[in-house]
């Protein structure tokens, strides 16, 4: 195989590859939707129960004390699985645009036509700007992880509210600590995102 044989070898490939990344970034996305949606529609049919029993105060927390761990079990699995979600996403970004400055270095010629893929330092920033988001940490807050681990914080706190008056604590106490452990469970879940996106992107 001479250079030229295999200059057009590797650009087939890279072509595969390009789609093959694409075709995962957009399944990713897909994943991220359904599992947030289905946890969601879980949550809502919860609360559709706590209705029907809410007259009842024989029924309210026996339904609460099997519904709430339930919904924080469900919400768990679901984040880790958002956050895995959201790693893959930014890897697969970030060889897209590896293979798209190989274009653009290979074949442009005088062309820009992919010169926003070219990068001398920092290949993840390049590649989310590209999609128009500022990379940082403070972007973790706009993804689904974040959404559903917001979700599963409240959840937590109301939890721990509920099991506060049950043993005889104030009103003010139980408000006081519902909210404290729902801050402390958000912000758990948010340092295990932005740890585990800094780490797979290395």
């Amino acid at each position: 195989m001479d250079e030229s044989e295999r200059e057009q070898a590797l650009l087939t490939v890279l072509t595969t590859e390009h789609y093959a990344l694409q075709t995962s970034r957009a399944g990713t996305i897909a994943e991220a939707t359904g599992r947030a949606t289905i946890f969601l529609s879980v949550l809502s049919a919860a609360l559709i129960g706590l209705g029907f029993v809410a007259s009842n105060d024989k029924l309210v927390r026996p339904y609460l004390a099997a519904v709430l761990p339930t919904l924080v079990i469900i919400g768990v699995l679901t984040f880790l699985r958002l956050v895995e979600t959201t790693v893959e996403n930014s890897l697969d970004l970030r060889r897209i645009q590896r293979i798209r400055a190989y274009y653009q270095h290979q074949l442009a010629g005088e062309h820009d036509f992919f010169a926003d893929a070219v990068v001398a330092d920092d290949a993840m920033s390049t590649a989310w700007n590209l999609v128009g988001t500022r990379p940082g940490r403070w972007e973790f807050l706009l993804t689904t992880a974040a959404l559903v681990g917001a979700v599963n914080a409240v959840l937590s706190g109301l939890g721990i509210a509920l099991v506060a008056a049950t043993v005889g604590a104030g009103g003010v106490v139980t408000v006081v600590v519902g909210v404290l452990v729902a801050v402390v469970a958000f912000a758990v879940q948010f340092v295990y995102i932005v740890r585990m996106s800094a780490g797979r992107r290395r």
